[in-house]
């Protein structure tokens, strides 16, 4: 991302139960079961902890960490940098792996095109991404007490599904993808209306992502006044009609892409 905290920068917060938790140990089983089984260079673009580049470095010789801040941890093989997504400072083809993932959703969307181009640019040979798949970024919306913006829930300012993520990579081809979880989380327009017309009470306050409107710390909302609860309560009521309509499907989509030949 381009200003302000998500949760692909490299901070000192302990993120052991995160990584603990049963859907993000499946998230990258997977995600290294589609990286390729060794190499001389990998991109870990948002390494954040370094969790991830410590898994790369087990199969390639040289893996660089970045993020917007410098990761703060050391590991044998790896050179932990600072960089910016959308301007990458290393030479075309630096890399045999570009990997990077829960960072595309949130980058603004008048720079995803630019960021994507980076990627491809610096990729030798892969890319692969991880993002949420079909997203309802409407379900879970935050009120900013500050400026009174509302947010997307965890900062996630872009949704995919596998058509979107392709096209992003032109000259580029799938060799592997999969999907990871199953979800059905959806709103609809009345609902996510109302709920925003009721301060977005039951949004994604927990997250460390501030407003993506004017950086503050996003924080609760006061309690709501009858009006307000009455909207609420219409908001769900529009939310469980549409639900025997809703088909379940993968909460991740993880896509490994290779770059086609002249």
């Amino acid at each position: 991302m381009v200003g302000g905290r998500t949760r692909t920068q490299g901070d000192d917060m302990d993120l052991t139960d995160y990584r603990n938790s049963e859907s993000e140990r499946a998230r990258i089983s997977d995600l290294m079961r589609l990286a390729p089984a060794n190499g001389a260079t990998a991109l870990d673009i948002g390494a954040r902890d370094g969790y991830l580049s410590k898994l790369l470095a087990q199969r390639f010789d040289q893996v660089t960490a970045l993020d917007l801040t410098k990761p703060s941890f050391e590991f044998p093989n790896v050179l932990c940098v600072q960089g910016d997504i959308t301007a990458l400072q290393f030479a075309d083809a630096s890399f045999d792996l570009v990997f990077c993932a829960e960072v595309l959703e949130h980058i603004p969307s008048k720079l995803l095109e630019t960021a994507c181009r980076e990627l491809a640019r610096v990729a030798k040979n892969h890319v692969l991404i991880g993002v949420p798949y079909k997203q309802d970024i409407r379900l879970g919306r935050t009120t900013c007490a500050n400026c009174g913006g509302i947010n997307p829930p965890w900062g996630h300012v872009n949704a995919f599904d596998e058509h979107r993520l392709a096209r992003l990579f032109p000259g580029f081809v799938i060799s592997s993808q999969s999907f990871v979880g199953i979800s059905d989380a959806a709103t609809n327009g009345l609902s996510s209306w109302l709920m925003d017309l009721a301060g977005n009470p039951y949004g994604t306050y927990v997250q460390e992502e501030p407003c993506i409107l004017c950086d503050h710390k996003l924080q609760p909302p006061p309690d709501r006044q009858l009006w307000q609860k009455i909207a609420t309560k219409l908001a769900f009521i529009g939310m469980r009609l549409q639900r025997p309509f809703l088909k379940p499907h993968g909460n991740w989509i993880h896509m490994l892409l290779a770059r086609q030949s002249p």
